[in-house]
């Protein structure tokens, strides 16, 4: 009971006046925002308009051909120069996924040997080690002696 009344407390206190305040508030915001962009946006496209216009009346008249030619291979020059570099990166970054590829590849084969190895010795050693019940009397009476003499030290 006391849940719900806090509930309600709490939707009246907050999310009423919140809903008759961000209607308001983001209305206004957009028409604000909206202005600011299309002024920004008439602007950017004005001077990009009169930049066209010079160098399409540049190439009209036949005197901006060659200042053109220039800028078009000027900017060929240094896409060219970008591209070799992004090439330069990229296959150092594949250099280098290789050689650590290779070195975890060269560590776990190290790993298989070890593991290998201890497995043969293990195998060899099982065959070597025959236990009859005469060898078993053996060890046993061997620790028991060896008990009884470290018991009178």
């Amino acid at each position: 009971m006391f849940e719900l009344i806090n509930f309600a407390i709490i939707v009246l206190a907050i999310v009423i006046p919140l809903a008759r305040f961000m209607p308001k508030f983001l209305r206004n915001r957009g028409v604000e925002g909206a202005h600011r962009y299309r002024v920004g946006a008439q602007g950017h496209r004005g001077r990009q308009r009169k930049a066209q216009r010079g160098r399409g009346q540049a190439l009209f008249t036949g005197r901006g051909d060659s200042k053109f030619k220039a800028e078009v291979d000027e900017e060929m020059k240094r896409d060219e120069v970008r591209i070799k570099a992004a090439l330069e990166e990229e296959s150092a970054r594949i250099v280098a996924a290789a050689e650590q590829e290779i070195g975890m590849a060269a560590v776990q084969a190290r790993r298989g040997l070890r593991h290998f190895a201890a497995d043969l010795a293990v195998d060899q050693a099982a065959r070597q080690l025959v236990l009859t019940p005469e060898t078993d009397r053996a060890l046993i009476a061997e620790f028991v002696g060896d008990v009884t003499k470290g018991g009178q030290n």
